[in-house]
């Protein structure tokens, strides 16, 4: 049977989502653990897809397989019994049982993700783990600006950290905005069909620096255009990313039945 879970997870104390060889750990690595443990077998997950050390989600998507019958879950509530063997920095937040053909890699159509920027003279202590503290002023408008020209069918290469390998740097994002959310608290909302490694990240430090040098908006086409990673500015850090959102077919969503 396969199932299909939504995960949160605070990623300050991950190494990223990906299982790797290092002391930190990975969420996919806590996830699967727990996972094994609640179900008596060994558990591996795939995702909709990687994030970056120190990168949140709110809503990440996950599958495995597992050998037991959909009665074993009548009795019980899996979400909730994985409360009591993960993190506090992790939540399953909801399970379906998914069709043989859903893939939370595979299927998913397109993705959202948010950016936080806390911009006041003086940092937070109790917003530093989830957003980027910018002390000096920054230009709302002109980032605002900047982003319309995100839109569409783009070469992103411009905003691609090496280490990832790609057949193409070709992305479509359809929405790219901001917005204030409290008075010293900025949201970058971005969805698209797909992102490249930290591309999310190296478009927000981008667009602050252009607006700290005093560039017009519309060198951000002149960036995209170059398809020169040299052109773009520092990748923002990646406390302030959120994994937000993964979109899938509608009748593949309804085939997902409520565990």
């Amino acid at each position: 049977m396969k199932i299909r879970l939504l995960v949160s997870y605070e990623g300050t104390d991950f190494c990223g989502w990906q299982r790797q060889a290092r002391e930190i750990p990975s969420v996919q690595e806590t996830l699967d653990t727990a996972l094994s443990t609640v179900l008596r077998q060994k558990i591996i997950v795939s995702a909709s897809g990687r994030t970056d050390a120190g990168v949140h989600a709110m809503g990440q998507v996950c599958h495995f397989d597992v050998d037991l019958p959909e009665s074993h879950f009548e009795k019980w509530d899996l979400c909730w019994a994985l409360r009591g063997v993960l993190p506090p920095t992790v939540a399953v937040r909801k399970a379906w049982v998914a069709p043989d053909d859903f893939h939370a890699t595979l299927s998913a159509t397109h993705k959202t993700y948010r950016y936080f920027l806390y911009n006041n003279p003086r940092p937070n202590p109790f917003l530093r783990r989830t957003s980027h503290w910018q002390r000096y002023p920054v230009d709302f408008a002109h980032l605002q600006a900047s982003s319309s020209f995100l839109l569409g069918k783009h070469d992103f290469k411009s905003f691609q950290t090496s280490g990832t390998p790609v057949k193409t740097t070709i992305r479509t994002i359809h929405e790219a905005k901001w917005e204030q959310k409290s008075q010293n608290m900025w949201q970058f909302t971005i969805t698209g069909q797909g992102f490249l490694k930290q591309m999310v990240r190296t478009i927000v430090g981008t667009q602050l620096k252009l607006s700290k040098d005093g560039r017009p908006p519309e060198d951000l086409a002149t960036i995209i255009a170059a398809t020169d990673r040299r052109k773009a500015g520092p990748s923002a850090p990646p406390e302030g990313l959120f994994l937000w959102k993964v979109f899938y077919p509608r009748d593949l969503d309804k085939r997902c039945r409520p565990l």
